[in-house]
């Protein structure tokens, strides 16, 4: 079974910069899709990034340009680096993995998508 752990959430200031990591164990990188999914309290849980196998990404538009996910698979850790944080930026932050499908070109940022979470990592920009 596909285990995620995520940590490096944290306060900072607007316009400065996190970095989160997730930690899946259970899985074969090349066959899933790992994404990065946030929730704001009283909002719905909403797609942030997604990174499929071979590599290919899809960024939510409100933050492309701002935010990069990556992986490393030597040390089979996922990454998200936030620059240019916003207040709005703020939510818990959450890891989340599925099997990828045949048809699918793009990982999704539908959370319906993924069947597979983290506990969540904390992330509050202050203005």
């Amino acid at each position: 079974e596909v285990q995620l752990v995520e940590s490096g959430g944290g306060s900072v200031q607007s316009g400065g910069s996190l970095r989160l990591s997730c930690a899946p164990s259970g899985y074969t990188y090349s066959m899933y899709c790992l994404g990065w999914f946030r929730q704001a309290p009283g909002k719905e849980r909403e797609g942030v990034a997604a990174l499929n196998g071979g590599g290919r990404t899809t960024y939510a538009d409100s933050v492309k340009g701002r935010f990069t996910i990556s992986r490393d698979n030597a040390k089979n850790t996922l990454f998200l680096q936030m620059d240019s944080l916003k207040p709005e930026d703020t939510a818990m932050y959450y890891c989340a993995a599925v099997q990828s499908k045949p048809n699918w070109w793009r990982c999704p940022l539908l959370p319906d998508s993924y069947n597979y979470w983290g506990p969540g990592t904390q992330v509050t920009v202050s203005s």
